[in-house]
């Protein structure tokens, strides 16, 4: 478990963890990020508790460094990769240790259910248990059990992590789908598998939200350019309705100017057309049962949709034009960089 500033979330994270009913022996590693709320300490009161907690420092606070030093200082032949902002059932663990034998998978992962506390934070959890909200990815909703491209967290062999290699320390964001290409491409499965289920709580503000999926779009733009065609046609529905609204901006501009008439200028106006479908389909979602039941609920709803699809769009623009370098999401913790998901 990589943990950095996650006061409001460890304690019941962990709880979970410790909580699995698996048969035969355990232990947690919690990769410890330097911490400014008081997480660190904590975290130290809890794994004085129990002698299955293993404490091991990250102090770079990158995701993949933290996942490399929890694997490398890991005593056992199975690795489940879990997170501070979730929360597992209680068969989570024996339910995946069965599915990796049964079907001889080398990663197995689960359902991300996305929860809320907040008005806010309830509409994003519904934008991500949505497939109009994030793509339609397996994990998000999926109820078809079978091979995938990628898996939510992971429960995976440290043998094939041995083969294959463990995660990219270059890879800010995206190293799951990165390790998961490398295990496909060895000839190994990733399986998913509907019946586990991993509780997960979202962003809580809107800013937070916004710095989140550019810096994710920005990775993905990155994962492109790294590995071309080995990415999901999926992931280019953003970055393409983004270039659509930019279009439609630049013609509604010529129109007004005079610079654009006539014939001309009504064959450019079939531009805005797919923007009000959009438009149309975000306010259909946001009324409808997806978008909760107050007046409250459906604004946010209308609110997060499109703050994930453009600004994860943008960034994915500007991750292929420019790449990602040192970009990383800064969501957690006000301006201060940290990676976590």
């Amino acid at each position: 478990m990589p943990v950095l500033n996650e006061r409001d979330y460890l304690r019941r994270a962990v709880e979970t963890v410790l909580a699995q009913d698996v048969d035969g022996p355990s232990e947690l590693i919690l990769a410890l990020a330097p911490s400014t709320d008081g997480t660190t300490e904590l975290a130290r009161e809890i794994a004085a508790g129990d002698e299955r907690i293993v404490l091991v420092d990250n102090p770079a606070a990158d995701i993949p460094v933290g996942l490399n030093r929890a694997i490398t200082a890991g005593r056992y032949p199975t690795i489940v990769r879990v997170d501070a902002h979730s929360e597992l059932e209680s068969d989570y663990t024996r339910r995946a240790l069965a599915t990796l034998d049964r079907v001889r998978a080398a990663n197995v992962g689960g359902v991300m259910r996305a929860d809320g506390r907040t008005p806010f934070q309830r509409a994003v959890a519904r934008a991500y248990n949505s497939p109009i909200g994030l793509g339609g990815g397996a994990y998000h909703g999926g109820t078809q059990e079978g091979e995938a491209e990628s898996a939510y967290l992971g429960v995976m062999r440290r043998a094939v992590l041995d083969e294959v290699g463990l995660f990219d320390e270059t890879i800010r964001r995206g190293e799951d789908w990165e390790l998961n290409l490398r295990i496909r491409r060895a000839g190994y499965r990733v399986w998913f598998d509907p019946a586990l289920s991993v509780t997960y709580w979202p962003r809580e503000s809107w800013s937070r939200l916004a710095r989140q999926f550019s810096a994710t779009g920005r990775w993905r733009g990155e994962l492109v350019r790294r590995f071309g065609r080995g990415n999901s046609l999926r992931f280019f529905a953003p970055p393409a309705l983004v270039a659509t609204i930019v279009l439609a901006v630049v013609v509604g501009v010529l129109q007004l100017t005079g610079a654009l008439a006539g014939w001309w200028s009504a064959a450019a106006s079939l531009v805005y057309l797919p923007v009000l479908v959009y438009a149309a389909l975000v306010v259909i979602v946001a009324l409808g049962p997806g978008g909760g039941r107050g007046w409250r609920d459906k604004l946010w709803t209308m609110a997060v949709l499109p703050t994930m699809h453009l600004s994860w769009g943008w960034g994915f623009i500007v991750g292929v034009l420019r790449g990602a370098h040192d970009t990383v999401d800064t969501s957690r913790l006000g301006s201060r960089n940290t990676p976590l998901p």
